[in-house]
Order: C-alpha cells, then structure tokens, then sequence
C-alpha cells in the first residue's frame, strides 16, 4: 500500500471513531439487544392476537408503578443479584461456571431444612438467619468443588463438568425433599416452611426483603474486588491468558479453586436468601432455573456490576409484571423466558455485528 493509500485509510478510521465513539459503541451492543428483543417480543405478542402496548404497559404498571409490584420486584432482585455476582466473578476469571442452579438448588433445600430446626431449638433470630446463609453459601462452594478440581488439574472442560454437577445437585434436592426432609404434616411433598417471624426482617415497614440489601452489598463488593484489587487482578489474568499468569509466577491452579469457590459460594448464598427471604421453603421439583437465566443479563451488563444492577431490575420487573400480564392479558406465564431467550439471541447478533465492524475498520 502506497504511502498515499495508506494515510487515506488511516484518515476513514479516524473518522468512523470520531463518527461511532467508544461509549456509542458500548451503548449500542449493551442496550441495542434489549430493545431488540423487546420489539421481537412484541411481533410474537401481536401474532398471538395480544397489544404488545398494552402488555409492556401493563408489565410497567404492575412491577414499577404499583407500590405491592415495586416490593415484589425489588425482592426478587435479592437472589438474581447474587446469582449475577457469581457468574461475575467466574466469567471475569474465564471460566464458565454454569452449574449455578444446582448450586442455588441444593443449598436451598439444605437451608430450608435446617433454619426451621434452628429456630425451634430456641436459638436467637439473627443468629439463626447468619448461620442459614453460610449454610447456603458453604453447600454452594462445595458442589463447586468438584468441577474445580478437574478444571485446575486435570483441564477438563467445565462447562460439561458444571452441567452435570446442576443436573445431579437438582436430581439430589427434588430427592431430599420427598424423602429426608419431607414435612410429614403436608399432603405435597415439601420441606418444614419457616415460619415468617424467623425469615429475613423486612426494610423500612414495607415488604421489600433484606434479602435486597445483601443482594446489593455482595454485588458491588464483587465488582470493587475484581476491578479495584489485586486479587482480582490475578484472576482476570488467569482468564485473560493463562500461561502469561504461570510465567509471572500465579498459581493458575489455586488462583482456578478460588474461582469456583467463590462463585458457586455466592449461587449457594442465593440460594439461602430466596428461602429466608421470600420462600419459606422448597417444594418437591421446584426449580427456578436462576443461574442460567440471569447469564444474558450480565453479558448485557458487560460483565459490569453496577450495570448488572440496572439489567437485574428491569428483568425483575418483566417477570413480577409478566406474571400479572399473564393473568389479564391471556399470555403465556413464561413469556418472559422468551424474551430471555430472545435477549440471547440479539446479545450473539450484536456481538457478531461489532466484532464484523471492528475487523472492517482495521483494514
């Protein structure tokens, strides 16, 4: 290329930067997708015979405007902030830890299990509720221990591993509630319910769960630790490249159990604060599906806590408004996993559209 060409070139990159800078273009690939999806949502809701306005309208009203709808949905948020604080920690860190339903699943089960037990014996409410969620965070790290241990040693891939381990940690839970921990008093196979003066105090009289509060705190520590740390630093580098972590003298294989750890600790923490809080207790075959669903959000996020917050609120609000919807409108309950779905599928579309355009404008 000519010296000629070759300032012109260099010329129409400058210009396609100045033309889409780089807060336009994280903009564009984080919020883009979301309305997206919504717009598609609202092709299936008009080929359904539904308004998709009046449907959105109704989520809004529901889940934002109406007070009960606002403290449902600012509960909700407590498990779904903690579930993204993991896969934050793991995602930034390079490793997919997608087992985080078997994790919140069976660390529920043990802690609804053993809260009310707790309680019964006498012991002091906020005693019992601290030991419930280290409960909940201890049985999350430990089914994550397995999945690390073939991860650090022997490099096996741990999307397959943590697969599995969700698929047995929510066969193991349905088993304890319908045989070790079924409440003999109820006709459907469920755990002991925990009464409601010994869950998770509510916030400033109103019904929002505290659950929000250590949902929030967890979140932005994660965030402080793996942007403002050392600590965090090792673990990016270990994602970013390993073999860059072993020559600066890291223990990739420690820094990886760490990862696991803390990361399927906080899905099992979720776990703890959706019983304490909100739950009571945990029926035969219930299982919420958290992990896998709060996955897009944290990549629209971009891996960001303090954006995870906004992404968890707004999904928050579409599930407590979509439940009403529902109801009046004559859609589907699990519309909003479609959009869910859909959020996928435009979040992979804009990431393959932004990558595209980078590789055009280096050439």
């Amino acid at each position: 290329m000519s010296e000629p060409q070759a300032t012109a070139v260099s010329a129409t990159t400058t210009v396609r930067s100045r033309a889409f800078p780089a807060w336009g273009r994280m903009l564009a690939i984080s919020i883009g997708p979301l309305f997206a999806a919504l717009a598609l949502g609202g092709i299936i809701l008009l080929a359904m015979g539904v308004n998709p306005f009046s449907y959105y309208a109704y989520v809004v009203e529901r889940a934002i405007l109406s007070p009960s709808g606002l403290s449902a949905t600012l509960t909700r948020m407590g498990p779904f902030l903690l579930i993204a604080a993991s896969l934050i920690v793991a995602f930034r860190a390079g490793i997919w830890n997608l087992g985080g339903d078997g994790q919140f699943l069976l660390a529920a089960v043990i802690v609804a299990a053993a809260t009310p037990l707790m309680f019964a014996a006498g012991m002091p409410i906020w005693i019992n509720l601290a030991i419930g969620l280290v409960i909940g965070a201890v049985i999350g790290a430990l089914w994550g221990v397995l999945p690390a241990l073939l991860k650090a040693w022997h490099g096996i891939n741990e999307i397959i591993t943590t697969l599995m381990m969700s698929f047995l940690g929510v066969s193991l839970a349905n088993v304890l509630v319908k045989l070790a921990f079924l409440d003999p008093g109820t006709t459907t196979p469920q755990t002991r319910t925990l009464p409601v003066e010994a869950r998770l105090p509510k916030l400033f009289d109103t019904t929002v769960s505290s659950g929000l509060i250590v949902g929030l705190v967890v979140i932005v520590a994660v965030h402080l630790m793996m942007t403002r740390t050392s600590f965090g630093m090792r673990l990016r580098l270990v994602g970013a490249n390993p073999r860059a972590a072993v020559h600066a003298g890291l223990s990739v294989p420690k820094l990886t159990i760490a990862v696991f750890a803390i990361s399927a600790g906080l899905a099992g923490l979720s776990g703890a604060v959706d019983i304490l809080g909100t739950q009571g207790n945990v029926r035969a075959d219930w299982n919420p599906a958290y992990s896998l669903t709060v996955v897009p959000l944290v990549f629209l996020a971009r891996l960001n806590g303090f954006g995870s917050i906004a992404y968890v609120f707004l999904f928050s609000a579409l599930t407590i408004g979509g439940e009403s919807a529902a109801r009046r409108l004559g859609v589907p309950s699990f519309f909003s996993l479609v959009i869910v779905a859909l959020l996928l599928i435009t979040l992979a579309l804009a990431e393959y559209l932004d990558k595209r355009r980078h590789y055009r404008t280096k050439s």
